[in-house]
């Protein structure tokens, strides 16, 4: 199979019917093989009433329905879990993205060998306060955190080899960083697309201003991964050596200063540099603490269901 389509949706009955028929017209006219995987996160309208339609029209159209909604990361992580397609293609259902980018896509990945083409919405039709600023804030964050220079690390529409949609974990709110999270999966060959961006036709976004709080968070959690995520210990347990070594050299100042020094003056209980030794050493033996349970919580880590799938259209269980 040349692609697989794979594109995540919440509450969007009024577009889907459009989407599949531009989406089938671009595939056809380009003699691809593919499949159409439709992720309902959860929807409370008719999207999966839609989806079991397509479905019965036409065979490439398949689709998961989770039981409740547990976000874009959840819904990108089952997709790609089955995704069948030599290459990925991830797009939102709102008509924000346009279906004719895909042949390009494709052949960036195919011809060019990329292992990931990251969309670039250049020109924006979303608000300026709400969304270009805040975006342009985000995505400059990302870039000096994470060392990949693209222009816009969230947008929906990205193309990837098989390979790196198997290899990348997608969890939590993560879906904005997936191509942080290939980079440190060690795939190197990432590079950007300028795309179109339409406005949107029907309803609203179902994203507020409080992505770009959990963005910037997530940012800071997908950097310390990056660095530490192996080797907790290696910050942890250095903090920790540090805080108690401070601790300990005013101790040892302390019990110096009142053996040999001066020790006729106050007690040592009541001199502000014993509460600085007291902290220090029990703020380091704690960050050693974290380090090694750290380590421990590495070495023993298990996979958990992220999310339950109620029902599923041309996909086995």
């Amino acid at each position: 199979m040349d692609i697989t389509i794979v594109i995540p949706l919440l509450n969007e009955e009024e577009s889907l019917n459009e989407l599949y028929d531009w989406i089938a017209k671009v595939m056809r006219s380009n003699h691809f093989s593919y499949e159409l995987l439709f992720i309902d996160d959860g929807s409370t309208d008719k999207s999966w009433d839609i989806i079991s339609n397509l479905s019965k029209k036409d065979p490439a159209v398949k689709g998961i329905r989770f039981f409740r909604n547990y976000g874009k990361s959840q819904a990108l992580h089952a997709g790609f879990k089955v995704a069948a397609g030599d290459v990925v293609i991830t797009m939102d259902a709102d008509l924000q993205d346009s279906p004719e980018e895909i042949p390009e896509l494709h052949r960036l990945i195919i011809e060019e060998n990329h292992d990931l083409i990251s969309g670039w919405k250049k020109k924006r039709y979303d608000s300026v306060i709400a969304k270009n600023i805040p975006s342009k804030l985000f995505n400059w964050a990302a870039r000096k955190t994470s060392g990949l220079h693209l222009h816009d690390f969230n947008c929906g529409l990205k193309a990837y080899k098989n390979v790196v949609v198997k290899n990348v974990d997608v969890h939590g709110e993560m879906h904005r960083y997936i191509p942080v999270l290939a980079k440190n999966a060690g795939f190197k060959n990432i590079d950007e697309k300028v795309v179109l961006h339409q406005a949107r036709k029907y309803g609203k976004t179902k994203f507020g201003m409080d992505r770009f709080i959990n963005g910037f968070l997530d940012l800071i959690t997908i950097w310390f991964i990056s660095k530490f995520g192996k080797r907790p210990m290696h910050l942890f347990g250095a903090l920790g050596v540090l805080m108690f070594i401070i601790g300990f050299l005013f101790a040892a100042y302390l019990g110096i200063d009142k053996l040999f020094i001066h020790p006729t003056a106050r007690l040592i209980t009541e001199r502000p540099q014993f509460y600085l030794a007291l902290t220090s050493m029990v703020i380091g033996t704690q960050f050693f603490l974290a380090g090694f349970l750290g380590e421990i919580m590495l070495r023993n880590r298990k996979s958990n269901d992220r999310y339950k799938i109620g029902t599923t259209i041309g996909l086995e269980k």
